[in-house]
């Protein structure tokens, strides 16, 4: 059945369930499937459909969910804008194939010639009745999500409408015991970030389409994790690795009650063993974790049970549909137990990277994905990570790449040369680290160096350390050695 169908479909076999509390308010199955059909047809009126791309920038709240769901029953190409991207950034974004931009009282408006759409103003217009029909076609892009490049610019991964019908979060008919056990823990789920994430869209839909309640928090000025889940019960989530350290830190010192809980879902960024034993030894059987890419959507996942047998270091099985197969440098499949590059099979894979046709090429091969992490698969089908292939740091489950924030600081005139390594952190899940050696006779600036990486690639790339050494050690291979610029006790420390 094809996206958005399945969703329109749910929603109208319970018109009187909840489907989104927001603050006070609630709004039923009913109502937000109104929702979506007035908002599809004032973007059908504002020159969109098939093929015309609509840039989406909203804070979370149901009516920007609705959005969403309008602009895909149409067939549009739907670009999620994530907050705080910087002016160069949002630029770039904006001109992949953009005919508009939607945009809520959250949002400031950039300057140019991008006609703007105001959610508010489409949701106020006389209703002319028309019925909500799905124009949407099977090999059609319907949503660009983001992840960081390798130059600093976001690329986006084009998921065609074909590929979010094979989708396992969003075909119920297509769940297995893990997925349909997930969309029954989330009849209380708790929805945060930004609508723009492919991992928050890809876990809100079994909520959903499994008849649960999405719950947008409001600011108490306290964290959402654990706080939210007392005041509002919550029975399932998703959690960044940093989020779930802050919570389980806070849950040493104040009793909490979060004991609604019966799935959490750990992802974005390598959680220890250790972490995670003491993740269900204090908050019950209710802990998985995923692995998974903007690219290929989630790959593989662990759950209790599997951590209940003991098996804490791995990132689970892969999901029904998708195949994993781990290759060598030449591209060959290894054994059962070897460790190579991890690539992935699976019917709701991206289609390729906007406009850049070359690492699409690179990136997809015969049909797989090439991951770039490393890691193998046991003998009974768990996948293990052991490393990446390329240099990035996740930082708030943020992919960084270290190449643009190298290139940023070489390029400020007290810098000679830049290299930047990830470490783990308590409070990001990794921490980039910056290492200048400076020009001759000159002293750099932190504050100065910070700012330029600021203003250049986002608060996620900037450094958490910045230290000036004389000289960077060179290891066998005549390439810089990172792992010693982390680990020498040298230097100066900015």
């Amino acid at each position: 059945m094809l996206f958005p169908l399945p969703l329109l479909d749910a929603l109208r076999d319970s018109p009187g369930g909840v489907a989104f509390e927001h603050g006070s308010r609630t709004v039923s199955r009913g109502e937000l499937l109104e929702m979506i059909r007035r908002l599809a047809g004032a973007l059908a009126d504002a020159g969109l459909g098939p093929g015309r791309g609509v840039a989406i920038r909203t804070a979370v709240s149901p009516e920007a969910f609705a959005a969403h769901m309008a602009a895909h029953a149409l067939g549009c190409r739907v670009v999620g804008v994530r907050p705080g991207y910087p002016a160069a950034q949002l630029a770039h974004v904006l001109a992949m194939g953009v005919d508009a931009l939607l945009v809520d009282r959250s949002s400031a408006v950039p300057e140019g010639p991008l006609p703007v759409l105001s959610l508010a103003e489409l949701l106020a217009r006389a209703d002319d009745g028309r019925p909500l029909a799905v124009t949407a076609r099977p090999d059609g892009v319907a949503a660009l999500t983001f992840t960081s490049g390798s130059t600093g610019r976001p690329k986006g991964c084009a998921i065609t409408y074909r590929a979010l019908s094979e989708h396992w979060a969003w075909q119920p008919r297509v769940w297995g015991p893990v997925a349909a056990a997930l969309a029954e823990s989330f009849g209380r789920y708790l929805l945060f970030g930004t609508l723009a994430s492919m991992v928050v869209m890809e876990f809100l839909a079994p909520c959903l389409l499994g008849g649960g309640t999405a719950v947008i928090p409001e600011d108490d000025g306290r964290p959402v994790f654990p706080y939210a889940i007392e005041r509002h019960r919550i029975t399932g989530s998703i959690i960044t690795v940093p989020r779930l350290y802050q919570m389980l830190r806070l849950l040493k010192d104040d009793p909490v009650d979060v004991g609604s809980l019966r799935a959490l879902m750990v992802s974005g960024s390598p959680l220890s063993p250790s972490r995670l034993a003491a993740a269900v030894e204090r908050l019950g059987p209710v802990v998985y974790q995923g692995y998974g890419q903007t690219e290929a959507g989630n790959i593989a996942m662990l759950t209790p049970a599997d951590i209940a047998r003991g098996n804490v270091a791995s990132v689970g099985r892969p999901h029904p549909g998708v195949e994993i197969s781990v290759r060598d440098e030449a591209d060959r499949e290894v054994a059962a137990g070897e460790t190579g590059e991890i690539h992935v099979r699976s019917p709701y894979l991206m289609s390729g990277y906007w406009g850049q046709p070359e690492e699409s090429r690179d990136t997809l091969r015969d049909g797989r994905l090439r991951t770039r992490d490393l890691g193998y698969v046991d003998e009974d089908g768990f996948l293990y990570l052991v490393g990446r292939t390329r240099d990035v740091i996740m930082v708030n489950a943020v992919v960084v790449y270290a190449g643009p924030i190298e290139r940023v600081l070489a390029a400020h005139s007290d810098v000679d040369e830049a290299y930047v390594a990830g470490a783990p952190d308590e409070l990001t899940g990794e921490a980039v680290h910056a290492f200048v050696v400076p020009a001759a006779g000159r002293t750099p600036d932190r504050d100065a160096l910070t700012a330029l990486v600021r203003a250049e690639l986002g608060d996620d790339s900037v450094p958490r350390t910045i230290t000036v050494v004389s000289a960077v050690p060179v290891a066998a291979s005549g390439k810089p050695d990172k792992r010693a610029l982390l680990d020498q006790p040298g230097g100066r420390m900015l």
